[in-house]
């Protein structure tokens, strides 16, 4: 009787656990986390292929992290800062297990990449990458949805990424991180000698060793000469036709968030735009916060961009079919 006991229990246990387990591995299913577990196999599977870009005839340094699966998958470029040590390649792990494809360079002159950096040079470096991730051959090689490309930029980069938004009918949605106003810094720096010449060593010392041949001179020189292109709520009204995501730390000492954030924020949204904002608690380059600002990016793609995306994909299906 004792043992007839034990053995119902047994097999109750048993039967519990084989439902908790089966339980459990549903929830774990559908609770697939790419800030924090990986993805599950696909075929084809993931890969990071060291790629080299051309923008004018110099060749850009660059590498890819491509989602597993036929796709064809929608793509971020990663745009990085000035000089770029931060490349945010931890965000690039993360998007790939979410099943985006991200793609990264180093601008003409930055990180061995052929030519000469300059302000104007990164945008059309920008460009120049973004024309070739939709080339036919070159998005079937490495499933590029070519119609669902987003930029998305760190400090200088979050600049070009928000400009080259703006100017690029192809871009369909964009995200800054600490994003940098070079226009006001222009005119910051044009309020005297001192502080025009303190930006320029300030310049050469972040790109020493970085940037080939770079001489803070003539970067302030084409800000100054620029500064109405740089400056990033001259493009409120092009930005406010998509959906924009713009992060600042609010200990960012670099680009403070009360010159650079906010009054693009403010911009966008008299505009009416589709505008998501938030500001962690941060410094530039958000070392404290990169779960946090992951899954920002990450919600932010799903919520607002895949679905304007997917619209904007129907819309051009029944244009196309009329």
């Amino acid at each position: 009787m004792l043992g007839r006991g034990f053995a119902t229990l047994g097999l109750a246990s048993a039967l519990a656990l084989e439902g908790c387990a089966a339980s459990s591995q549903r929830a774990s299913i559908r609770a697939f986390d790419p800030v924090a577990m990986d993805a599950p196999a696909g075929e084809p599977p993931a890969e990071t292929p060291e790629l080299q870009f051309s923008s004018e005839g110099a060749l850009l340094n660059g590498y890819a992290h491509i989602a597993a699966g036929a796709g064809p998958h929608p793509t971020v470029l990663l745009l990085h800062g000035f000089p770029g040590n931060e490349r945010n390649l931890d965000i690039a792990q993360a998007l790939r297990r979410a099943g985006w494809n991200a793609f990264f360079f180093s601008y003409r002159g930055a990180w061995g990449s052929g030519g000469a950096f300059s302000f104007g040079n990164a945008l059309a470096d920008a460009a120049a990458v973004i024309a070739q991730l939709r080339e036919p051959a070159f998005a079937k090689r490495y499933r590029v949805d070519p119609e669902r490309i987003v930029l998305v930029g760190h400090s200088m980069g979050g600049a070009v990424a928000l400009i080259s938004a703006a100017e690029r009918s192809e871009v369909r949605c964009v995200a800054s991180f600490a994003g940098a106003n070079l226009g006001a810094l222009a005119d910051a720096v044009a309020a005297s000698p001192e502080a025009t010449a303190a930006a320029a060593k300030r310049f050469e010392e972040w790109g020493e060793g970085r940037i080939r041949g770079i001489s803070g001179e003539l970067m302030l020189a084409e800000l100054l000469a620029e500064r109405e292109r740089f400056r990033l709520t001259r493009h409120a009204a092009a930005l406010a036709r998509m959906p924009v995501l713009l992060v600042a730390g609010a200990r960012d000492d670099v680009t403070t968030p009360e010159q650079n954030h906010a009054p693009l924020v403010a911009a966008i949204r008299a505009q009416r735009g589709t505008l998501t904002e938030l500001i962690l608690d941060a410094d530039h380059q958000f070392s404290q916060t990169r779960i946090a600002l992951t899954r920002a990016l990450l919600d932010w793609l799903a919520t607002s961009c895949e679905p304007r995306l997917a619209s904007e994909a129907r819309s051009e299906a029944r244009d196309r079919a009329s």
